[in-house]
């Protein structure tokens, strides 16, 4: 059985993704906050290691676990309203892109699997 990572188009659906997606959260008011002074050239890049990985694609992902890397911002305030922003985002980026509604809610289903981790809880 192919990966959601195939299904959707490998590198270059993820790529494109990933672009869209950031566009989306920068122009969300209610995330945007947590992105102030961050490189995003190497937060899409690690992202898009992320995804790829989590997705089922080649595991290449050498960003730090997602409690750790997300630490400061819970500190700063990140919480359920945040991560549920980012998962509707997600969402939206996929649907922009063509990507069945079954498949947008696996990518969800793993999404969700992250949040306690991010939430550091």
């Amino acid at each position: 059985m192919s990966s959601l990572f195939e299904k959707i188009g490998g590198r270059d659906a993820v790529n494109a993704a990933v672009d869209v997606f950031y566009n989306k959260v920068l122009a969300d008011s209610r995330i945007n906050k947590f992105f102030e002074g961050i490189d995003m050239a190497s937060q899409r890049r690690k992202q898009i290691m992320f995804l790829t990985y989590a997705f089922g694609g080649p595991n290449n992902y050498d960003g730090e676990n997602m409690r750790v890397a997300h630490e400061k911002l819970v500190l700063e305030g990140l919480n359920d309203e945040h991560f549920n922003a980012v998962v509707e985002n997600l969402g939206a980026t996929l649907k922009e892109l063509g990507v069945p509604d079954d498949l947008i809610a696996e990518a969800a289903a793993i999404a969700e699997s992250t949040r306690s981790d991010v939430l550091g809880r």
